[in-house]
This record gives C-alpha cells, sequence and structure tokens, in this order.
C-alpha cells in the first residue's frame, strides 16, 4: 500500500510543479519529429499528475478497504488514472482554446484618435494618449508639424511597439 500512497503523493506533487514548470515537459519533446504533433498535450504535465495521483491513491483505496493485493489494486488504479488523465487533457484544452479576446495589433492604431500629453515639434517627438480597444495607452509621437499639448490627433501609422505617427484633427 505504501508504494501506491507514494504514486499519489508524486501525482500531487507533479501537479504543482507543474504551476512552476508549465510547459517544460512539452518542450523537451519538440524537435523529436517522431512524437510531433502525435501526442499533443498527453504528455503534458497536468495529464500524467492526474494519472499517477488517481492510480496511487485509489489503488491504496482499494488495498486497504477490500483486502485485494497489488494486482487488485493495479487493476482498479489504472482505469480510475486514465479517465483522470483523459479529463485533464480535455480540461486543459478546453482552457487553452478559450478564446477571452486578441491583443490589439499595430493596424488596430491607424485611424485611432488620440490627444497629446506631451507637445510635439515639428519632425520630433512627443506622447499621445489613445484609447485601444476601450484601454487608454500613452505613445511616444512623431509628427511632420508642430502639435501643441491638449490637441487631437489621428494615429496614421505604428512605427514600433511603443510610437506611432500622428497628424492634428483639423477642424
Amino acid at each position: 500500500m505504501a508504494w501506491f500512497l507514494g504514486l499519489g503523493i508524486a501525482g500531487v506533487v507533479l501537479l504543482a510543479l507543474s504551476f512552476v514548470l508549465d510547459g517544460v515537459l512539452e518542450g523537451l519533446l519538440d524537435g523529436v519529429a517522431v512524437v510531433e504533433g502525435l501526442l499533443d498535450g498527453l504528455l503534458s504535465l497536468p495529464v500524467i499528475a492526474g494519472f499517477l495521483s488517481m492510480l496511487g491513491f485509489s489503488g491504496a483505496i482499494v488495498m486497504g478497504t477490500t483486502g485485494l493485493g497489488p494486482v487488485g489494486a493495479a487493476v482498479t488504479g489504472v482505469p480510475a488514472g486514465v479517465l483522470t488523465g483523459w479529463f485533464a487533457y480535455h480540461l486543459s484544452r478546453a482552457l487553452m482554446r478559450d478564446s477571452s479576446g486578441s491583443a490589439p495589433r499595430d493596424a488596430d492604431l491607424i485611424g485611432v484618435s488620440g490627444s497629446v500629453v506631451t507637445a510635439i515639434p515639428a519632425e520630433g517627438y512627443g506622447e499621445v494618449l489613445v484609447h485601444v480597444a476601450g484601454q487608454p495607452r500613452k505613445f511616444a509621437a512623431k509628427s511632420p508639424v508642430a502639435v501643441n499639448r491638449g490637441a487631437d490627433v489621428w494615429v496614421e501609422q505604428a512605427l514600433s511597439q511603443s510610437a506611432v505617427s500622428v497628424r492634428p484633427v483639423e477642424r
């Protein structure tokens, strides 16, 4: 029974490690052409942890309550472990498919209005505040003409992750 309890505890420890070492086991098999795409998450730490812990704990329960030997405990524990691993696999895939939204891209900035927070000299840099996907974001901004603080602008182009090219809004 100690072996089964050891497997159960090892599964729980492995599950705790999976939170810290997220994706490490999957990364070990990257580049191995034979298993590339074949396993697709079946050897993830949560799946292995679920299998081991259920095999160990259900085996220990069977041995302690029914008096069956290790073979009877393993016959009961393996299907329980496979079922738990299958559940962990499908739960993790469902969580990974959850697409709550995508991050804004550079193209999403074009045509967005904003206001100048730090004055922009002609052909120089200042700062603008724009609302992207409902969130305020501050960018370094470049303009061909001088733009005063507080002026409204349109984003013409994303220059980098943190800089945009703007033009003043004509009234």
